[in-house]
């Protein structure tokens, strides 16, 4: 179980981050757990994502690079 937080919200912020959650039939917290959770998630992925981007350009760019990876093959679905 995670440690709890306290964050500060204006008064017209909470009031549609409350109904927001009535809508869904779940509290506040929940709704602000859900928040927090996808917004880290998707950061981690755009993280993820940014640095095999930074890979493949690497592999594209560097002819030791690319000669690593014909020396090693391509993988493939039937691979096995």
């Amino acid at each position: 179980m995670g440690a709890p937080i306290s964050i500060r919200l204006d008064d017209d912020v909470r009031a549609e981050l409350e109904a927001q959650a009535q809508s869904r039939g779940i509290g506040l917290a929940t709704l602000l757990r859900d928040v927090a959770t996808k917004a880290a998630r998707d950061a981690r992925c755009a993280r993820i994502w940014k640095a095999s981007e930074a890979i493949g350009h690497k592999v594209a760019t560097s002819p030791a690079a690319r000669a690593f990876y014909e020396d090693i093959g391509i993988p493939t679905a039937d691979a096995g």
